[in-house]
């Protein structure tokens, strides 16, 4: 691919500048959309590189040695982040997970997650932090996480067979390696981990029971494996829905192992239905966002690494809050932006996606899992 190409400037360059309103009032906590869902979860991408070449993500033909990502100087600094998050934290966010790109590649990630871990809610509670990685530093970098203040970890393996996950990842990344770098952040503390697996029908979908039997064994209940329908993100990774395997039967070929019991939701906007082995040995769920829409629940922000606010992940065009940032506008105001973007917000592209009504897609290229998160 050649230098002159970058199918994604247009997205990680062209959005709008959120209107400061005249006359807005403080944030409240109670901030909701026009479809009255609460906004709960901020999602911030800190880097929009990875060290993976993940076919259902960022895949090699496309994100090749050419590929122009972004320059250091737009990134949003740590401070920054931190600014725009307590802002979020005014109006109701009590969540923030630091995603990517792989997050970890980000020098110094852990000097964020303790200024991050200074915050408080409205309610004076500590903010929920959690970090998305491949696993490929984590071993390193877990006690350091821990010790910033990093209480919840999601890792992701798409297989325990070497030979489908470094396919998987097409760089040769070894699943034991991952695996250790769960032990590492266990060894270290961290309270709350889960696993996530990616499933692509044909591709590694025999993994299912393998991995389970496996995270079943190594963690029981110290370690939650999650199973997510391989999705429609961005315009890079050729999805196909025949190569969606639906979340039930994920669930009935585990079901026919072991014995599964349902649990209730914990919260309003959980994404995954959750179960639990009869054994009571730990706990498995499924993220279904192609065959069973959330959407109604959703009370996810999306913030990319150099400050452009998504309202979905399926966004096509996103809101410039580093304009505002580094424009010199006071907190006030960036609160009182963010307050209009939201209430503005109806997105509900799976929903509609689901219900095959025409548009849903909005005709645009959407924004990239690597650019934003999952």
């Amino acid at each position: 691919m050649g230098e002159s190409v970058n199918p994604l400037a247009d997205l990680r360059y062209a959005a709008t500048v959120p209107r400061i309103p005249e006359h807005a009032e403080p944030p409240n906590g109670r901030l909701a959309d026009r479809l009255g869902r609460p906004l709960r979860d901020l999602r911030i991408s800190v880097t929009d590189r990875c060290n993976f070449r993940c076919t259902y993500c960022m895949p090699k033909e496309v994100f090749d040695r050419d590929y122009r990502f972004l320059p250091h100087k737009s990134l949003l600094t740590f401070e920054e982040i931190t600014r725009i998050a307590r802002l979020f934290i005014a109006h109701g966010v009590h969540k923030v997970r630091l995603t990517g790109g792989e997050p970890l590649l980000r020098k110094d990630i852990e000097a964020l997650v303790a200024q991050l871990a200074q915050l408080r809610t409205a309610a004076g509670e500590r903010l929920d932090i959690a970090v998305t990685t491949n696993g490929s530093l984590l071993e390193r970098k877990a006690h350091a996480l821990h010790e910033a203040g990093l209480e919840r970890i999601t890792v992701s393996l798409d297989a325990l067979d070497e030979s489908v996950f470094q396919r998987m990842n097409d760089v040769g990344f070894a699943a034991a390696d991952v695996l250790r770098g769960i032990d590492a952040a266990l060894a270290a503390g961290i309270a709350r981990v889960k696993i996530n697996m990616v499933v692509k029908r044909g591709t590694n979908d025999r993994e299912i029971v393998p991995l389970a039997r496996h995270v079943r064994e190594r963690y029981g209940r110290r370690a939650a494996l999650r199973f997510i329908e391989y999705m429609d993100v961005g315009a890079s990774n050729g999805w196909r829905m025949d190569e969606v395997l639906p979340s039930a039967e994920v669930r009935a070929r585990l079901a026919a192992v072991f014995a599964l019991e349902p649990l209730e939701a914990t919260a309003r906007g959980e994404t995954a239905q959750r179960w639990r082995y009869a054994d009571g040995a730990g706990e498995v769920g499924f993220v279904s966002s192609v065959t069973q829409a959330f959407c109604r629940d959703c009370n996810r922000a999306r913030l990319s690494t150099e400050g452009k606010l998504f309202l979905c992940l399926f966004a096509t065009h996103g809101h410039d809050l580093r304009a505002l940032l580094r424009g010199g506008a006071s907190d006030e105001d960036i609160a009182a932006a963010i307050g209009l973007v939201w209430r503005g917000r109806e997105d509900r592209y799976s929903e509609l996606r689901s219900a095959a009504q025409p548009g849903a897609g909005g005709g645009s290229r959407r924004v990239e899992m690597h650019y934003i998160g999952g």
